[in-house]
């Protein structure tokens, strides 16, 4: 892919991100949405399958892939992990940790529980009715752990447009940031039990000291950078400067974050949103400039952001629709995570006495699923047992299937409930009157 046709499908990509949110502003939808659905028509299944001259207006599988921008993906996910650690400032985590932290596990637990068993369900029924595993347990226990994660980034860019503020939204991010953590230790867990299942044994060693590792590691880099660039930030008073440094230092924690060492079985690697994330939470409390950089950096990234999801929409692959038995098997993922979510956010929530309209509407605001699910895909798919097997397949299909659904619906459902919540009260941010020029 020439460099002419990276500029045509980034430029192409804004234009259709920013056309749509007018195109869609009469039905009142989040930009996210309007985002990926100007992906998904300028993606491979509708206007980046014409080609003119050996260019395409948009995305194509083999002149321009989707895949081929992940560098924009691994940027955008780097700035959003950094911005929700300014969530963690210890001032509000007085407030909010201990419920946050209560509420992340069991409500990623009752996902997981209620989805594993929905599938079981379905492994039985399709069994004695087609008599073909089509669905294999170990393929339900894969899923119901991946069922634990959520979009971060879609939630946070609802909260952004619709300068959401108040219980509900002071409780979500730090949920919806702790879900990461939570979903790698149970996603390692189940994957474990899926190959013990499958005819090998338990290894320890994937099991718990790896996804152990990746979160120690994620700890302790994200603390080093967090640090070390507030100290730097005192010799720049330039307030460029000083966003400089940050952009700069978000684009090396990503880079730190995806290096990997082998020691023996042992994986020493880390989770790009995990230490992104503490980069941003460790910032945001030792430095005393941090609320004013982040609202610089805030500005700095409304293009990478928009970027991130057209490019996510033209990426969703709508072949999954060619498969009726796997589209209903994702319908009865969809159902039973969403109910696993809600059932498990309101439970938890009464449970540590949060407000009537947290422990209502919190668990809408979980639905949404995206990057760190098709990550586990990832892993799912290059595994050598699995990934050659009908079993990898099956889950990139129902996965790839919800997280379509996900994208397009869950910002939505996300907005309606912060606003039932009282969370949003005013219009979006960023409409500005168009003034008139009315003298003579």
């Amino acid at each position: 892919m020439g460099t002419d046709q990276i500029l045509l499908s980034t430029s192409v990509s804004l234009f259709a991100g920013l056309i749509m949110t007018r195109v869609l502003k009469p039905f009142k939808l989040p930009d996210v949405t309007a985002y990926l659905i100007g992906g998904v028509l300028i993606g491979t299944f509708c206007l980046g399958r014409f080609i003119f001259n050996g260019y395409v207006v948009g995305f194509n599988d083999k002149i321009a892939p989707a895949d081929a921008f992940g560098i924009i993906s691994d940027v955008a996910l780097g700035f959003i992990a950094f911005d929700i650690g300014n969530e963690f400032r210890l001032s509000e985590l007085k407030k909010t940790g201990k419920q946050a932290t209560v509420i992340g596990i069991l409500q990623a637990l009752t996902a997981t529980v209620f989805v594993d068993a929905a599938l079981i369900g379905v492994h039985f029924i399709v069994l004695k009715t087609m008599d073909k595993d089509l669905l294999p347990i170990p393929a339900c226990i894969i899923l119901g752990a991946i069922a634990t994660a959520t979009a971060p980034a879609a939630t946070l860019m609802v909260v952004r447009q619709y300068k959401a503020k108040g219980p509900l939204t002071d409780l979500l991010l730090p949920i919806v940031a702790l879900d990461d953590a939570v979903g790698l230790v149970i996603f390692a867990i189940s994957f474990g039990v899926a190959k013990a299942l499958h005819g090998g044994s338990i290894d320890v060693i994937s099991v718990v000291v790896n996804p152990l590792m990746e979160i120690v590691l994620s700890f302790v880099i994200g603390t080093a950078v967090g640090y070390a660039v507030s100290q730097i930030e005192k010799l720049f008073h330039s307030r460029s400067n000083r966003l400089t440094l940050l952009i700069t230092f978000v684009f090396i924690t990503v880079v730190l974050a995806h290096l990997s060492i082998k020691v023996g079985k042992v994986e020493l690697s880390a989770s790009p949103l995990l230490t992104c994330m503490m980069f941003g939470t460790i910032f945001c409390n030792v430095c005393k400039t941090s609320e004013e950089m982040m609202e610089r950096v805030e500005r700095w990234t409304k293009p990478i952001y928009t970027l991130f999801f057209v490019i996510s929409g033209a990426s969703l692959d709508l072949s999954v629709f060619k498969q009726p038995v796997f589209v209903m098997i994702g319908i009865i993922y969809i159902l039973f995570r969403s109910l696993g979510k809600y059932f498990g956010a309101m439970s938890s929530a009464k449970m540590m006495k949060c407000s009537p309209s947290t422990v209502k509407y919190l668990g809408i605001t979980l639905f949404p699923q995206a990057g760190v699910a098709l990550g586990m895909v990832s892993a799912v798919a290059s595994d050598s047992v699995f990934g050659p097997m009908h079993i990898g397949n099956t889950v990139r299909f129902i996965v790839l299937f919800a997280v379509l659904i996900y994208e397009v619906v869950g910002p939505v459902l996300t907005k309606i409930a912060l606003t039932k919540a009282g969370d949003i009260t005013a219009k979006p941010a960023g409409k500005t009157a168009r003034v008139e020029n009315t003298q003579p």
